[in-house]
C-alpha cells in the first residue's frame, strides 16, 4: 500500500544531487518516498530515516526493509532529533499533513468525513483538535485561525464555536464554521472550514515552532557542501524557509524562488499544487 505520495522527486534528487557513499537524513519520512528515492541514486549511500507518526513509520519501515542496514529509523518530531557527531549530505523534510493523514478519517485531519476531533500527527501527545475547540477561550481560537490559517472572519467563527459547543466531530465543526459565515462565503471556491482546520492541525502540532527549530538546527547538520531541500505547502511555512535560508551564515540558497510542480505531476498528484521546494547549501568554507 502507498502510505504517501512524495512530489516533486525530480527537482529534489537534481537539487540535492546525491553523491557516492553519501549520508542522508529524511527528517518527515512518510511512506518512505523521497528516501527510497535517494537510497536508489546513491547504491552505497546511508540514510536515516525520521517521523513522529507511529503508523508512517511503520509504512516506511515496510517500503525501505530491501535496503537493511543502509537505513536507520528513529520515532520522534524532527525538531527533538540530534544526530551527534554525524554530518549529513542531503537533508530532505516533506512538512505539513501526508496524504494518508488526511485520507484515514479517524485521524480527524479533514472535514469531509465525521471523525473524532483530534488532528495529532503523533497520537501519544496529550493536546488534541477537541481539547482546543472545547476548551480554549474565544480569543485563543481566533487568534489561532487568524495567525495560522489566514482566517480573516476568525473573530466571527470563534464567536459561534464557543456558543455551539462542545464539539466533538469534524463534521460538526464543520457545520458551526459554515453556517457562521455569510453565504457568498458559504459557497465559494473552498470550503470556509478550510483554512480553520489548517490553523487548528497547525496549533495541534506545533508546526511552525518545530520548523522554526529544524530551520535553526539543520545547517549545523549538514556537511561542508551538503544540501537541505525543505518542501513546503502554504505560505507561512515558505516564508519561514525563505527568511532562514537567507537569514542563515552558513547557507547559499540554490532556489531563488521555490520549485513547483509541473502540470504533469500535479494532474497525476493534485496535492502536489501548493507544494514549493526550496534548497541551499552549506558553505564548503563553513566546516
Amino acid at each position: 500500500m502507498t502510505y504517501h505520495v512524495p512530489v516533486l522527486t525530480a527537482a529534489l534528487l537534481e537539487y540535492l544531487a546525491p553523491t557516492a557513499q553519501g549520508l542522508y537524513l529524511d527528517a518527515t519520512v512518510g511512506g518512505g518516498g523521497h528516501s527510497q528515492l535517494l537510497l536508489e541514486a546513491d547504491p552505497q549511500g546511508h540514510l536515516w530515516a525520521i517521523d513522529q507518526d507511529r503508523e508512517a513509520l511503520a509504512a516506511a519501515q515496510e517500503r525501505l526493509a530491501g535496503y537493511g542496514d543502509r537505513v536507520q529509523f528513529w520515532q520522534g518530531n524532527f525538531a527533538d532529533f540530534e544526530p551527534g557527531d554525524r554530518r549529513f549530505d542531503g537533508i530532505v523534510a516533506d512538512l505539513g499533513v501526508s496524504s494518508a493523514q488526511l485520507d484515514r478519517p479517524e485521524r480527524g485531519f479533514s472535514f469531509r468525513h465525521t471523525a473524532p476531533l483530534d488532528m495529532r500527527m503523533n497520537s501519544q501527545q496529550a493536546l488534541t483538535a477537541a481539547e482546543i475547540i472545547n476548551h480554549w477561550s474565544e480569543k485563543d481560537l481566533a487568534d489561532i485561525f487568524y495567525t495560522y490559517g489566514e482566517e480573516r472572519l476568525s473573530r466571527r467563527i470563534a464567536r459561534a464555536i464557543v456558543a455551539q459547543r462542545p464539539l466533538h466531530t469534524t463534521t460538526d465543526l464543520a457545520e458551526v464554521i459554515s453556517r457562521s459565515v455569510p453565504k457568498k462565503y458559504r459557497y465559494g471556491r473552498i470550503h470556509p472550514a478550510t483554512r480553520v482546520f489548517q490553523g487548528l492541525r497547525i496549533a495541534v502540532n506545533g508546526e511552525l515552532t518545530v520548523l522554526d527549530t529544524l530551520l535553526a538546527k539543520a545547517p549545523l547538520w549538514l556537511a561542508p557542501g551538503g544540501r537541505l531541500a525543505l518542501i513546503s505547502f502554504h505560505s507561512l511555512e515558505d516564508r519561514r524557509v525563505k527568511q532562514a535560508f537567507k537569514a542563515s551564515p552558513l547557507l547559499d540558497i540554490l532556489t531563488k524562488k521555490p520549485l513547483i510542480a509541473d502540470d504533469a505531476e500535479i494532474q497525476a498528484n493534485p496535492r502536489s499544487r501548493s507544494a514549493k521546494l526550496r534548497v541551499a547549501q552549506r558553505r564548503r568554507d563553513q566546516g
